[in-house]
């Protein structure tokens, strides 16, 4: 590409001014206010140009043909303002090249601004391995945004040259249309909703498909597909949901099932008879999510009860006698503050015999039991803070490959699947 022209950065007014250049073979125009976004109905662009801020000084490079560009002649950040219109999963794409000999990796940051200094990372990792003068474009899937402004950084490792990131809604967000409220007064247990996984084909009438890429909150390496037989499927009277490595040009691909957008359940007992596998890298999780979650700025405050959670380094790949984890996040309490509520018990021969994953939900605990052994309590009602569970939860059953839990010791490399095998999923109600 030949230079025009290139201006190095120091004040927003230059930008302001300098962001009115039209692009070239671009349905959506530049805007001249850096505080504003164009926007569609399913695609917002943010063009480079149009940053609010940097980690350090940039230059601005203007093309023959009228393009503008944004040089970052080290590694750092630049700041956008995005408005999103609508809740949902996107991808996110980034436009950029790099002359760095490492190539250049990059994520995106959603509310850099939020009041709990955390960081959300929306994307995980995207890479150019080596030398790309020319533009690429970098995509993950399935990054969750509420509607309304969301101030994100660009960071990158190395010198990089950025166009524009562009988010594409691929599936709008629902919430739970119903909700089951359980009775927890009474004598006995009896089921009022339940999948026994008897059909030929998984329950699209109980079940939403999370789908992508985008590292799940956790760094994870699957990517998780739709409605994909290879990955959930039916077989003898089991739900099977299967991990496999190298597949549809992903380095790992799985499958994440939730109940959001069919039902969501308030009190009860839930229970998961399963099996789940060993060698290290995997992380099977039965669980609940907060209704209303919509994007990571969500979570903890709408709560988690961990029903079933393993990660395959902590079982022994001989006999599958492994640890089973349950847990209760909140605003409150959670792993990221150090204070995470958990219980851990041993179980044999996690892998090859099911065993049963319960918990026991009232207005004032939650219980966990391992084949009606207790080893968890959690019974911190005394704020909305430490106790979220008085709102709609979500059944969520899926199967992780990596990430900073499951992949502590990095994956297995002689497993080319991993396998979760759910014999059925039961909420019940005293009476």
């Amino acid at each position: 590409m030949k230079e025009k022209y290139i201006y190095h950065y120091f004040g927003i007014l230059l930008l302001a001014a300098l962001a009115m250049v039209s692009c070239e073979n671009r349905k959506i125009p530049v805007s001249s206010n850096p505080e504003e976004v164009i926007a569609v109905p399913s695609t917002v662009i943010v063009e480079a140009e149009n940053f609010t801020q940097s980690a350090k000084p940039v230059d601005m490079l203007i093309s023959d043909s009228g393009n503008v560009y944004i040089i970052a002649n080290s590694d750092g950040w630049i700041a956008v303002n995005v408005n999103i219109p609508l809740a949902g999963r996107y991808q996110t794409q980034i436009r950029l090249s790099s002359e760095s000999a490492d190539g250049v990796t990059c994520w995106v940051e959603d509310y850099y601004d939020n009041k709990n200094d955390r960081t959300y990372n929306i994307t995980g990792d995207l890479s150019i391995p080596k030398p790309s003068p020319a533009f690429s474009t970098l995509s993950k899937d399935g990054s969750p945004l509420n509607a309304g402004l969301h101030k994100m950084k660009i960071h990158f490792n190395n010198p990089v040259t950025i166009d524009w990131v562009k988010f594409l809604l691929i599936k709008n967000h629902e919430h739970s249309p119903q909700t089951m409220t359980q009775s927890t007064a009474g004598s006995r247990w009896n089921v009022v909703w339940s999948d026994e996984f008897n059909g030929d084909v998984v329950d699209t009438s109980k079940w939403t498909y999370d789908i992508g890429n985008w590292g799940w909150g956790n760094g994870e390496n699957q990517y998780y597909t739709e409605a994909r037989t290879e990955n959930a499927r039916i077989e003898n009277g089991n739900l099977i949901i299967e991990a496999r490595r190298n597949d549809m040009g992903q380095e790992w691909t799985s499958a994440r099932l939730t109940t959001r957008g069919k039902v969501s359940f308030l009190y009860g007992k839930i229970e998961f008879r399963a099996k789940v596998p060993a060698y290290k890298g995997n992380w099977s999780a039965g669980w609940t999510l907060g209704d209303e979650y919509v994007d990571e700025l969500s979570w903890p405050n709408c709560g988690e009860i961990d029903i079933l959670e393993s990660v395959g380094y902590e079982m022994d790949d001989e006999t599958g006698n492994g640890i089973a984890h349950a847990s209760a996040h909140s605003g409150a309490y959670y792993f990221k503050l150090g204070n995470q509520p958990t219980g851990v018990i041993e179980v044999k021969n996690m892998n090859n015999e099911f065993h049963t994953y319960t918990v026991e939900w009232t207005p004032d605990e939650i219980k966990a039991y391992v084949d009606d052994i207790l080893y968890f309590t959690y019974d911190d009602t005394s704020t909305d803070l430490s106790w979220p569970f008085s709102k709609p939860q979500n059944i969520i059953l899926n199967l992780a490959m990596g990430g900073g839990w499951g992949g502590y010791y990095g994956i297995e490399e002689s497993v080319d699947s991993q396998k979760m095998i759910i014999d059925y999923v039961r909420v019940s109600e005293l009476r």
